[in-house]
């Protein structure tokens, strides 16, 4: 199962437009089914979550750790992606100070 896991630091007052840019599986080779956890180091930021033209999730405070997401307890979204299909994962940060965030995306083909 191929596996995305990113750590970024987003700094305060910007966005990252897609924290998995640049990953081999940014964009779906063929049918898959993706399973997506995120967090954050501190509280006050935002992630929105699309695959494809499906909105996972609207722009929403994610899960505050300083640890990557736990397999399979807080792998909270899942969707189905078509070849093609981009995933893009967008986190905006509105805070005074910079705050890592840490994705974990699990790809199963189907």
């Amino acid at each position: 199962m191929p596996v995305i896991m990113k750590e970024v630091s987003v700094p305060a007052t910007s966005q990252v437009d897609n924290l998995v840019s640049g990953s081999a599986f940014e964009f779906a080779r063929t049918r898959q089914i993706i399973s997506v956890g995120i967090t954050a180091a501190a509280t006050g930021t935002f992630v929105t979550l699309t695959s494809g033209s499906d909105v996972v999730l609207e722009e929403s405070p994610p899960y505050v750790a300083t640890v990557f997401p736990v397999i399979p307890d807080q792998m909270f979204y899942t969707d189905v992606m078509e070849q093609g299909d981009r995933l893009v994962l967008k986190a905006r940060n509105p805070t005074g100070a910079a705050v890592i965030h840490r994705a974990i995306v699990q790809i199963t083909p189907v």
